[in-house]
This record gives structure tokens, C-alpha cells and sequence, in this order.
């Protein structure tokens, strides 16, 4: 049997486990990436394991979230990072750089190379047939250091393409299409491998479009070949040296094959407030729309910003419509500038925003109340956009243009003819904001300089043989990492500040979560289906613990916040019987007992104390996640071993 383009890599990278699905396996990696509303956190658990310098072939360190500097915080924080990246070896891009995915692709990706990044849209490194997957900062600062990243062998999903996309029709409508079909957690446990003729018509921004996506749907990473499409790119970017052939064997073997047919794809339209609840644009027709956002790292390439630039050309922005357009990296801007679309977007009434991840991660440009949003984003988790009752839209940048122009949701193939864009044979070189760090003889005269911010790393407590506490909290499915640790330009500058943080924990669920978990000092939170989809942000595991949650228990886990919960030391749990979710309420006085003998025999027993039932958990851990847990967490683990 052949090999998958992910298991080829996977492979050549396997330090130890067996390619069996369901195994786990430890991988090395080439590459990690942090940006600066996790990095702090990574960088501390990078300094608090005592490690000198990273062993990685490249490390960088982005500043593109917290951005906004309303105060001090952020601009300690960036400060602290920059001193860190000088003194360990790492690549710093500095604020104005652009968006770690969209630099990470344009400057530093290579085919056939694994990447993690504490971030959970790290897999558009996919596009360029990278093995890019997203983690916790600790696997990340673990990864820095030289430690192996492990996660279970995923099953093998691939995606063929034929065809291809008519007019106005594009990649993001790829993208909602699979998700449309998948699910948000229908890429649960899979690496997905774009495929077939199709592929051929798509450049490699429009791959990294797809990739980037493909973590709405749960997938453990999304990946396309590396063929003359990714070479052209790469010599266009003054990397050709970069380039390496990459396809599947033609007898590899998929759990999965979906077939799409670009031909007969039309605009799509995500409604509020899933990536998965998908219908078409002409169906919503006439929906009146109050903001558009273009940007972010799903859609903020140099083709994207091309596209927006010749479709406003001339024309208007609706009066009642506001919209802004974020370009992705500073190489995007220039060269949109140079050649005259960024005057075309100015002109129409657009409002330009930096070069950062800004209005998809709440940080600025709100919303009006109950407001109508477009954004070219990849989530529309609800209250993330920083307004609580607005209506968040995921669209392609055809689609944001025609909602701008006319002040309502419009199929953009009423807007004529499509122009024609072609990606250049050169982009501009200008790397001088990444930063180098210092070399290995002089880094330890280099000061990290901390603000009064940042705090010490939480500690957290060794899971013991029986737990006896309460539920704090009852929550139902597809609660994201938003709804447990928000995110947006008030709460993100305490990222660094675990003790601060934690007074918004569950706030979108409950704000009375924190004051409830403290006064019960330890505690259960019950969930639904797909507990912790969305973010890779570990605050959403860090921060529950330190406010004293021992074990979650949910009828099913997204992939990295289960491995965060692990890191921070609280079991993530399932039920054996899902029906028994509904036998536990809010209140209920819990006890897990010979939970050690339980993790052995992958089940642990759970008596309800107020009603005297009792259930039987799943508790599917590794022998290494075992000694994790019992040790207090992964930097204990580390730290000791």
C-alpha cells in the first residue's frame, strides 16, 4: 500500500509510535511559529523549563493579534517577546509585519517540512504542503526546545477536485462547501489531502485559503501536493531553492474520498453563528448589511487584495454600509500600493487597517448593535466580533465587495464581468522586519525585559487516585474556545496575566462562572458534543484550571483543546453513554473514584452524590498522557523528565 502526501512526511519526521490509526506517535519538528496573544504564555513555559536556545531549524515569534496598544500591556508584552526571540534563537516580525500565516507562507514555509504553531489556523502552511498543525504554547515551547510533538495517527480523508470555478465563484467557497458537507467536527481525528484535476486551476494562496479553513472543520491539519503550482510560487518569492516534489502513491488508501465539482459550485454564505451553517448568497438576497471586513489570514493575500481593488474600481461604497480592508503581510500592501489598487480601494471608501489580524479576533472594528457583518473571516463564533447581538456572515471577497456596493447581501455575479487577475512572477523582497537574534556567543548578555503585566506561570495540581467536588458549570455542544476564554481588544492585552484573565473566564456562558469556581475551589464542568472546537489558545485550558477545574466531562473533545486540557493537568473526559449528559445538572456534587485503576482500564467510574446514579467514563489516555496528568500537568512532566 502507498503512502498519503501526510504520511509521507509523517514518516520522514516519526521519532517513535507506529503509523497505526489511533496510535499515538511523536513527531519532529522543523518549524514553529507563536503569535503575540500566546506567545507570552509559550515563551514563559519556554523559560520556566530552563532551556538556553531552540533546537528547531527555524523558530519565529509574530506580533499581529494584540496589536491595538490602548495601554501598556500590549506593548510590554510585544517588548518581552522581542527580548526572548533575541536571546533563545528566535526570528522576530515585528507589529506591521503582517499576519503570521500569510508571512509564515510567503517567507519562510517549505514543502515536506513539519510546523506547529500555537495558533489554530497554523495549517495554512497546507497550501504549500507543509505538515502545519496547531498547538498549545506548552507543545509549542516543548517543540522550541528540541522535545517531540505528539499527536494520535489521524485517519486520511482526501478531497477531489474537478472542474473549475466559474466567475466569482472562489477558494472560500471551497472551503464553505466542505464544511457544508463536513461539519464542524466532521474533520475530527483527519488530516484532509486536497486532490484531482481541480487543484491544477488554484494558485497557492487559494490552496492556503482552503488549508486555513480546513480548521473549522476539526481537522487535525488540511494539506495540498507540492507541484509546479508551489514552485512558481516559491520563485516568485525568491525561494525556488525551497521547493520539493510532493504527491500521494497512486494505491494509497483514504478512510474517506469527496468528490466536489468546481463546475458547479456557486457563492456561498456561512450564517451566525457556525463556519458550518452554510446556504447559498442568492438565497439570502436583500439581507441588509451594515459592515464589511476583507482580511485576515484566511483572505488577505495579494490575489484576494487584487480581486477587492479591480472590483471597487470606479465605484462607491454604500453610505450605510462601513467597510474595511486589512491586507496580510506588508509585502501585500506595498505591492497593492505600487501598483495603484490600494488608491482604487481608498477611493471607494473603504477604511484601511493595519496589516494584522484585527477585527477577526475582536480587536477593533466592531459591529453597531445588532449589526449586520460580511467578513471574509473563518469565524463567526457568536459575541467574537466584540459586539454581543451582531449577526456575523462568512463570505468570499467577491461576495464582501458586493454587500459593500450595495448595501445588502448580493450574489456577486449580478455585478458584471469579472476582471481578470494574475498572480505576479515577482513579489518584493523586503525582510527587514524579522528581526535576527542574537547568535549563541553573545545571546547571554541580551536582558528580557518583563512589564509589571506579566505573571508567573500557574501551577497546577497532580490528578489524584479520587476526586470529590461539584459542577460549576453545565454547558451544551460546540462551546468554542471563545465562549471559555474570550478573546477582543478589552480582555486579550491580560493574556499574560492568568490571575486577571480568569475573571472572564465562560463569561459569553456565564458571568457568574469565576466567583462560582473559586468558592467551590474545585470543580466539574459538564459539556456536550465537540467540546473546545475553534482556538488553539491554551488560556482556555490554563485559565480553568488555575481557577481550580479538575476534569471536564464532555460527550466528545476537539483534537488541540483536549491535549491542552492534558497539558494543564485537567482530564477531559467522555461520557460512555452520552444520554447520561442529561442525568447531571449544574450543582451536583460529583465523585470520581480509583481514578488511576479507571485510566488503566480506559474507564473511570462516576457517582452523581446528589442523585445517587452512577456512570461509566471514557478516559482514552496514553501512557505518557497518564504520567502528564499525574505529574501536574506537561511542564511538570518535562521538568522532571
Amino acid at each position: 500500500m502507498g503512502y498519503t502526501i501526510a504520511q509521507k512526511i509523517i514518516k520522514d519526521h516519526l521519532i517513535s509510535g507506529e503509523m497505526v490509526q489511533g496510535n499515538e506517535i511523536a513527531l519532529k519538528i522543523d518549524q514553529t511559529l507563536t503569535q503575540d496573544a500566546t506567545g507570552t504564555m509559550a515563551y514563559l513555559e519556554f523559560e520556566t523549563m530552563g532551556l538556553k536556545r531552540v533546537k528547531t531549524e527555524k523558530s519565529l515569534a509574530y506580533i499581529d493579534h494584540n496589536t491595538l496598544q490602548s495601554g501598556f500591556e500590549n506593548a510590554d508584552d510585544h517588548r518581552y517577546i522581542q527580548s526572548v526571540a533575541e536571546k533563545h534563537g528566535i526570528y522576530f516580525s515585528r507589529p506591521g509585519n503582517g499576519i503570521c500565516h500569510q508571512v509564515h507562507l510567503e517567507r519562510f514555509g517549505k514543502p515536506s517540512k513539519t510546523l506547529i504553531g500555537s495558533d489554530s489556523h497554523t495549517p495554512t502552511g497546507g497550501g504549500l504542503g507543509m505538515l502545519a498543525m496547531g498547538a498549545g504554547g506548552l507543545d509549542v515551547a516543548v517543540a522550541m526546545g528540541g522535545g517531540a510533538y505528539y499527536i494520535t495517527m489521524p485517519k486520511m480523508y482526501k478531497v477531489n477536485l474537478t472542474g473549475k470555478l466559474k466567475p466569482f465563484v472562489s477558494a472560500k467557497d471551497i472551503s464553505l462547501e466542505i464544511l457544508r458537507i463536513l461539519s464542524v467536527k466532521g474533520g475530527v481525528g483527519a488530516i484532509i489531502e486536497w486532490g484531482g484535476e481541480g487543484i491544477k486551476t488554484l494558485s497557492v494562496p487559494e490552496r492556503a485559503t482552503i488549508t486555513n479553513m480546513g480548521t473549522e472543520l476539526g481537522a487535525t491539519t488540511s494539506i495540498f501536493p507540492s507541484d509546479e503550482i508551489t514552485r512558481e510560487f516559491l520563485k516568485a518569492q525568491g525561494r525556488e531553492e525551497d521547493y520539493v516534489p510532493l504527491e500521494s502513491d497512486s494505491d494509497a488508501e483514504y478512510d474517506k474520498i469527496i468528490e466536489i465539482n468546481l463546475d458547479n459550485l456557486v457563492p456561498l454564505i456561512a450564517c451566525p453563528h457556525s463556519p458550518d451553517n452554510v446556504v447559498t448568497v442568492e438565497s439570502l438576497k436583500g439581507t441588509k448589511v451594515d459592515q464589511v471586513c476583507i482580511g485576515s489570514c484566511t483572505n488577505s493575500s495579494l490575489l484576494d487584495m487584487l480581486k477587492v481593488a479591480a472590483l471597487l474600481k470606479g465605484k462607491t461604497v454604500k453610505p450605510s454600509v462601513s467597510l474595511s480592508v486589512s491586507p496580510g503581510s506588508k509585502q501585500v500592501l506595498t505591492m497593492l500600493s505600487d501598483c495603484g489598487g490600494l488608491s482604487d480601494i481608498l477611493a471607494s471608501g473603504a477604511r484601511l487597517l493595519e496589516c494584522a489580524c484585527g477585527p477577526c479576533i475582536g480587536m477593533g472594528f466592531s459591529p453597531n448593535s445588532a449589526g449586520v457583518s460580511l467578513r471574509t473571516f473563518n469565524r463567526n463564533f457568536e459575541g467574537r466580533s466584540g459586539t454581543a447581538d451582531a449577526g456575523v456572515y462568512l463570505v468570499s471577497p467577491e461576495t464582501a465587495v458586493a454587500a459593500a456596493l450595495t448595501g445588502e447581501i448580493t450574489d456577486p455575479r449580478l455585478l458584471g464581468e469579472m476582471p481578470e487577475i494574475k498572480m505576479p512572477t515577482s513579489f518584493k523582497i523586503n525582510d527587514s522586519a524579522v528581526l535576527t537574534p542574537a547568535n549563541e556567543e553573545i545571546s547571554s548578555n541580551v536582558e528580557i525585559l518583563r512589564g509589571p503585566n506579566i505573571k508567573p506561570f500557574p501551577t497546577s495540581k497532580c490528578v489524584t487516585d479520587t476526586l470529590s467536588c461539584g459542577v460549576s458549570l453545565k454547558v451544551g455542544d460546540n462551546i468554542t474556545t471563545d465562549h471559555i476564554m474570550p478573546a477582543g481588544a478589552k480582555i486579550l492585552p491580560y493574556r499574560s496575566n492568568i490571575p486577571h484573565l480568569s475573571d472572564f473566564c465562560f463569561g459569553v456562558c456565564d458571568k457568574d462562572f469565576p466567583k462560582r469556581a473559586k468558592e467551590l475551589g474545585e470543580s466539574i464542568v459538564i459539556g456536550g458534543i465537540n467540546y473546545g472546537q475553534g482556538s488553539s489558545r491554551e488560556h482556555a485550558a490554563l485559565v480553568p484550571m488555575y481557577l481550580g477545574v479538575r476534569a471536564v466531562i464532555a460527550k466528545s473533545f476537539a483534537r488541540i483543546h483536549s491535549a491542552n486540557l492534558i497539558n494543564a493537568g485537567i482530564m477531559p473526559l467522555t461520557f460512555k453513554n452520552a444520554n447520561d449528559y442529561e442525568k447531571i445538572n449544574q450543582g451536583d456534587k460529583l465523585t470520581l473514584s480509583d481514578i488511576y485503576g479507571g485510566m488503566d482500564k480506559g474507564i473511570i467510574t462516576l457517582k452523581d452524590e446528589s442523585s445517587g446514579e452512577k456512570f461509566e467514563l471514557v478516559a482514552t489516555f496514553t501512557e505518557r498522557q497518564k504520567k502528564i496528568l499525574k505529574a501536574g500537568g506537561l511542564l511538570s512532566y518535562t521538568k522532571e523528565n
